[in-house]
């Protein structure tokens, strides 16, 4: 478990839990009922980090047992830089 996304869509509002993420998108877990297809606006809490990160748009591209990919389709410079940030952190080995 890595943070908790929160997500508007046309079809409401949804939280959920973040297993994997990247540059180009998260695996979140969800019991809200989102499709492949939907497009979502995706708030991210990643650990470390003082306030949530937006991702303006974000394509659910997949989904298996309330399991759902996530493809990050409009992302800020300021959220790009927050997320690479974040990855680099979290891909350093523990001394």
């Amino acid at each position: 478990r890595l943070g908790l996304a929160k997500w508007l869509s046309r079809g409401g509002d949804g939280i959920g839990v973040v297993f994997d993420v990247s540059m180009k998108g998260a695996k979140v877990m969800s019991e809200v009922g989102i499709q492949r297809g939907d497009r979502l606006s995706v708030s991210l809490s990643l650990p470390n980090q003082a306030s949530p990160m937006t991702v303006e748009e974000a394509a659910v591209r997949w989904e298996k047992d309330q399991v759902y990919g996530l493809e990050f389709v409009d992302l800020s410079p300021v959220a790009e830089m927050r997320l690479r940030k974040f990855i680099t952190i979290a891909m350093k080995p523990a001394s």
